[in-house]
């Protein structure tokens, strides 16, 4: 008698699985498959890709970056350079200067970038 309010309580914890957020490893491994995928036709190193996807299982990356590295070649496509920088996840992410660390130097912020032209002043041309 009470074995079957017992095993009706267990197939009910049981159904709800899902609900306690473990990982389906099939799930993990296509997910992988497709980071590595899209790391290789991004042009990324392997070693990148897995700096930027430390959650993600390693041979589940490059099984993925084989295989887009195999239909690259053999459909002679070229890389798709991203156009969007990258978001580091925060354990990458540099850290940003203290005010007592290196005083001599201005915060990144706020130097000029190297590309921009210097000024020049139109009103000594004659």
């Amino acid at each position: 008698m009470i074995r079957r309010p017992l095993a009706l309580v267990l197939l009910l914890l049981l159904a709800g699985c899902d609900l306690l957020g473990l990982p389906d490893p099939k799930a993990t491994a296509a997910e992988g498959k497709a980071i590595g995928a899209a790391c290789r036709q991004a042009g990324r190193a392997l070693e990148d890709c897995y700096q930027l996807n430390p959650a993600v299982p390693k041979a589940a990356v490059f099984d993925g970056w084989r295989e887009m590295n195999d239909y690259m070649t053999e459909q002679k496509l070229d890389i798709v350079r991203p156009t969007l920088p990258p978001v580091l996840p925060k354990a990458l992410r540099k850290k940003p200067a203290t005010a007592g660390s290196d005083a001599g130097e201005a915060p990144a912020g706020d130097k000029a970038p190297a590309s921009s032209p210097a000024p020049q002043d139109n009103a000594h041309k004659g």
